[in-house]
C-alpha cells in the first residue's frame, strides 16, 4: 500500500485504430494510504508522506555523510556505465548524473533505468529508509554488470554494437546465455543488408538507385516498432521487384504470327494488318516504341481476345487493367507515400505482376471511366498514353521515372463519344464492327461450337448443328453486333442435348423415338438406322440409340423456344404513315420503324418514344419542308388544304419507347414517313434509309454507316437509301454484303422520295398563268 505522488506533465494519445495514451508524469515523494476513501469514478484515498521532499540544492554531501553502502553503490553504478558506448548522448548524460546528482537519489533513478522486474521495482519503492534501499538495490547493479560481461564475451565481433543501450532497455531478456530480442534483430539486420544488396546489383535507373540508397539509410537507422519502417521496406522491395531493365524477346516472323492471328479470329483484317505492320517496322528497327491502339466496337466482337491473341503472337505477356467504374486518379498514378494504405498504381502494379518492362497492356473499358472526388482517371491516362512523356511515368508511390514507352498499350471502347477528346487524340482508333450472318456462322463452327462441346463434355459423334440451323439462331433467336448470345444459345442446345445423353447411357438399347430431322422422311431415316444399330450392335449401350442427334428447326423450338424475333418488317408496312430507318448505338447497328398519324385539331405536333433534342429538330425540319413542298408535291391534309397543319395535328412515334433516342440521322426518315402520311402511298417494305436534312431539302452525311448496313442485312432489307457524300464509306462493307442489298446513293429529299415509293415520287409540274401588263 505504498505508492509514489506525481505530478502530471503531458498526455498524449490518440483514439484511432483503438484508444492510447502516454502520460508524462514527474515524481515528488513515497507515500502510504491510510483509509480508501472512494474507488469510482476513481479511487481517492487518505495518505501519509513517508519521506520529505529533497530539493537538493546545497550540493553534495560529504562522503562521510554517505557511509559504506554508498559509496559501494556509487563504484558499481560508475563500472555499469562505463561498459557501455559513451559517445551515446543517452549514456553520457547518465554518467554526467552520477556525479552531479547526491547519492540518497541515485537508487531510484538506476532502478528504473537497469533491467528489472515489476516485483523487484515495487520493492524497492516500499524500501523507504535509504540503507535498505542501498542493499536492495547492490545486487541488481551486479547482476546487471555480470549480464553485460556475457553479452561482450559471446559477441566478441561485434563489441560495437553490442557496448550501446541495449543493456539498459527494458525489452531485452538474458536467459542462460542466449539472447532471444538479439536473436530476431540479428535476423532482420541481415534481411536489411540483403535487401540493400539487391538494390546495388539491380538494374534500375541512377535516380531511382539513388532514393532507394537514400532509404535503406533511414532503415537502418529506424526502429521496427515505428509504423513508417514497414512502409519504407515495402516501397524497397517494390522498387527491387520492378522490371527495371527485364524485358521478352519479340516474335517477328511475320508468316507465323499471321497464322496465329488467323487461327484465333475469323475476320478482323483491321486489326490484323495493324499488328503485321508493326512487326514489320520491329524487324527494321529495334527500337521501336510502343504503339496506342483503341479498339472501338459493339461488345461480343472480340475485342478483348484479340488483344490477348497480339501478345500470344508477339510472344509477349499479357496483362489486362479493367477500367469500368474507375473514379479515382490514384489507381492509375498511385497514392503517395505519407497516407495509410498507400499503395502503386495499376500501371506499376501490373508491371511488377508480368515482371517484364514491354508487357502488352490492354486497358479495358476506357470509354467508362468516371469522374469523382478523388480525381479524372482519364486525364491521368494522358501520361500515360502519350509516347512523348510516358518515357518518364512517374507513380506517385514511387516518386520516381519509370520507362513505359515498351509497353504495346491496346484499349477497347464501345464508343468514343465519352472518351476525352485529349485522351482520344493520343491513340490510334481501330474501328471494329458487328459480324455479318456469314461471319457468324464461320466464327460458331470455328470456335463457339467445338469450345462449349469441350465444355459440355460432348463430341462431335453425339450432336450435329448443320450450317442451316446456326442461321436459324442467328437470324430468330439472337439480333446482336457480336456472338455473345450466340454463345449462349448453342451452350443451351449442348446442355439440352447432354441431358439427352446422360438418360440413354443408362438405358438398354431399345429403338426410341428420334430426335430430331429435316422433316418426316428424316425422322423415319434416323429411327430406322436406331433401331437397325441398337439391335445389331447391342455391345456398346455407351450412346443413346439415336446418335449423332441433329439439331434442325423442331429441336430448335422444343430447346430455344418460339422465335425471339420475327421478320416483321412487310408486316408493319401495311399501311400509310411507316418508315423504316436505321439508327447506330453503342451495341452496333438497329433498324428503327418511324410512324406518324394524323386527326383533326390545331396543327400541333406530338413526338414520343424519350427523343433528344436533336431529333426533335430534325421532325421540326421536316414537316416544315414538307409544309413548303406539299403544293409541289400535291400533299394536303384531311380536308384538301395544301397547309398540312391546318386544323389537324400530327403524332410521330419512334417505338421501342422505353429506349433513348437521339441523333440527325433519321431526317429522312421522317419526311418519307411523313409524306406517306399524307399522300396515303405506301413505302416500299425493303427499303430502310438514314441521313441528315437541311430546310432547303439537302441530305447531309451520318456515321456509322457500316453497323447500319449490317443491321439492314440481318433484318432481311433488300435495298438502302444512303447520303450521296457516305459513298466512301461503302468500300468497309464486305463484298458479298454488297451484292445482296442495293445502294441508293441520295443528295436531295427528292431523290429520297423517289426511291421511298414504288413508281417513285415526281412532284407534279403545275401551269400557271401570268396576266399581261401590256
Amino acid at each position: 500500500r505504498i505508492g509514489t505522488a506525481a505530478l502530471a506533465v503531458q498526455v498524449v494519445g490518440s483514439n484511432w485504430p483503438k484508444p492510447h495514451y502516454t502520460l508524462l508524469v514527474t515524481g515528488l515523494c513515497r507515500f502510504q494510504i491510510l483509509q480508501l476513501l472512494k474507488e469510482k469514478p476513481y479511487p481517492i484515498a487518505e495518505v501519509q508522506q513517508l519521506d520529505r521532499l529533497e530539493q537538493f540544492t546545497n550540493g553534495h554531501k560529504s562522503e562521510e555523510e554517505l557511509g559504506e553502502l554508498s559509496e559501494q553503490f556509487y563504484k558499481y553504478a560508475v563500472q555499469l556505465v562505463e561498459m557501455l558506448d559513451m559517445s551515446v548522448p543517452a549514456v553520457a548524460k547518465l554518467r554526467r548524473l552520477l556525479d552531479n546528482l547526491p547519492r540518497e537519489a541515485l537508487p531510484d533513478i538506476l532502478t528504473s533505468i537497469i533491467r528489472t522486474t515489476n516485483q523487484e521495482k515495487l520493492q524497492i519503492l516500499d524500501a523507504v529508509r535509504l540503507e535498505e534501499r542501498f542493499k536492495m538495490t547492490i545486487p541488481l547493479l551486479v547482476r546487471q554488470i555480470e549480464g553485460l560481461k556475457l553479452l561482450q564475451k559471446t559477441r566478441k565481433s561485434k563489441q560495437d554494437d553490442d557496448k550501446r543501450v541495449v543493456a539498459i532497455r527494458p525489452n531485452r531478456r538474458i536467459t542462460h546465455g542466449s539472447i532471444t530480442e538479439d536473436e530476431e534483430e540479428e535476423e532482420d539486420h541481415d534481411d536489411v543488408v540483403m535487401l540493400e544488396k539487391k538494390i546495388r546489383t539491380s538494374s534500375m535507373s541512377e535516380q531511382a538507385l539513388k532514393v532507394c540508397l537514400k532509404e535503406i539509410k533511414r532503415l537502418k537507422k529506424m526502429p521496427q516498432s515505428m509504423p513508417e519502417y514497414a512502409l519504407t521496406r515495402n516501397y524497397l522491395e517494390l522498387m527491387v521487384e520492378l522490371p527495371w531493365n527485364k524485358s521478352t524477346k519479340d516474335r517477328l516472323e511475320i508468316r507465323a504470327a499471321r497464322i496465329v492471328l488467323d487461327n484465333d479470329h475469323y475476320a478482323m483484317e483491321k486489326l490484323k494488318k495493324r499488328v503485321l505492320e508493326y512487326l514489320a517496322v520491329r524487324q527494321l528497327k529495334n527500337n521501336l516504341k510502343g504503339p496506342i491502339l483503341c479498339f472501338v466496337g459493339p461488345p461480343g466482337v472480340g475485342k478483348t481476345s484479340v488483344g490477348r491473341s497480339i501478345a500470344k503472337t508477339l510472344g509477349r505477356e499479357f496483362h489486362r487493367i479493367a477500367l469500368g467504374g474507375v473514379c479515382d486518379q490514384s489507381d492509375i498514378r498511385g497514392h503517395r507515400r505519407t497516407y495509410v494504405g498507400s499503395m502503386p498504381g495499376r500501371i506499376i502494379n501490373g508491371l511488377k505482376t508480368v515482371g517484364v518492362n514491354n508487357p502488352v497492356f490492354l486497358l479495358d473499358e476506357v470509354d467508362k471511366l468516371a469522374k469523382s472526388l478523388q480525381g479524372d482517371p482519364a486525364a491521368a491516362l494522358l501520361e500515360v498514353l502519350d509516347p512523348e512523356q510516358n518515357h518518364s511515368f512517374t507513380d506517385h508511390y514511387l516518386n520516381v521515372a519509370f520507362d513505359l514507352s515498351q509497353v504495346l498499350f491496346i484499349a477497347t471502347a464501345n464508343t468514343t463519344a465519352t472518351i476525352p477528346p485529349a485522351l482520344l487524340d493520343r491513340m490510334e482508333v481501330i474501328q471494329v464492327p458487328g459480324y455479318t450472318q456469314e461471319e457468324k456462322i464461320e466464327i460458331a463452327h470455328r470456335h463457339l461450337i467445338p469450345k462449349q462441346l469441350e465444355l459440355h463434355g460432348l463430341t462431335p459423334q453425339q450432336i450435329q448443328i448443320p450450317q442451316v440451323t446456326t442461321l436459324g439462331i442467328i437470324t430468330r433467336y439472337t439480333r446482336e453486333a457480336g456472338v455473345r448470345a450466340l454463345d449462349r444459345k448453342l451452350g443451351a442446345i449442348c446442355r439440352a442435348v447432354a441431358v439427352k445423353v446422360a438418360e440413354g447411357q443408362h438405358k438398354e438399347a431399345k429403338p426410341d423415338r428420334a430426335e430430331v430431322g429435316e422433316g418426316e422422311d428424316c425422322k423415319e431415316h434416323i429411327t430406322e438406322d436406331a433401331k437397325a444399330e441398337s439391335i445389331t450392335d447391342t455391345a456398346d449401350l455407351s450412346l443413346p440409340p439415336e446418335m449423332p442427334i441433329l439439331i434442325d428447326f423442331h429441336a430448335l423450338k422444343d430447346i430455344l423456344g418460339p422465335p425471339m424475333y420475327d421478320m416483321e418488317v412487310s408486316e408493319r408496312l401495311n399501311q400509310p404513315g411507316v418508315a423504316i430507318g436505321l439508327a447506330w448505338t453503342p451495341l452496333g447497328g438497329e433498324i428503327m420503324f418511324v410512324e406518324a398519324s394524323r386527326m383533326d385539331g390545331e396543327g400541333q405536333l406530338t413526338l414520343t418514344g424519350q427523343l433528344g433534342d436533336v431529333m426533335k429538330e430534325s421532325a421540326h425540319l421536316a414537316i416544315s419542308w414538307l409544309r413548303s413542298n406539299a403544293k409541289r408535291y400535291q400533299l394536303t391534309n384531311a380536308s384538301g388544304s395544301f397547309d398540312l397543319l391546318d386544323n389537324t395535328d400530327i403524332h410521330l412515334h419512334f417505338p421501342a419507347g422505353a429506349v433513348t433516342k437521339d441523333g440527325p440521322s433519321a431526317g429522312v426518315t421522317i419526311v418519307t414517313c411523313l409524306a406517306s402520311l399524307f399522300s396515303g402511298r405506301l413505302v416500299c417494305s425493303d427499303v430502310a434509309m438514314t441521313g441528315e436534312i437541311t430546310l432547303r431539302g439537302l441530305v447531309l452525311p451520318v456515321g456509322g454507316i457500316k453497323d447500319k448496313v449490317l443491321a439492314a442485312h440481318r433484318a432481311g432489307l433488300k435495298r438502302i437509301i444512303l447520303p450521296q457524300r457516305n459513298e466512301k464509306d461503302l468500300e468497309e462493307i464486305a463484298a458479298h454484303v454488297r451484292q445482296d442489298l442495293t445502294f441508293v446513293l441520295a443528295a436531295g429529299l427528292d431523290e429520297v422520295l423517289n426511291a421511298a415509293f414504288d413508281g417513285g415520287f415526281a412532284a407534279k409540274a403545275s401551269l400557271e398563268h401570268f396576266n399581261s401588263k401590256l
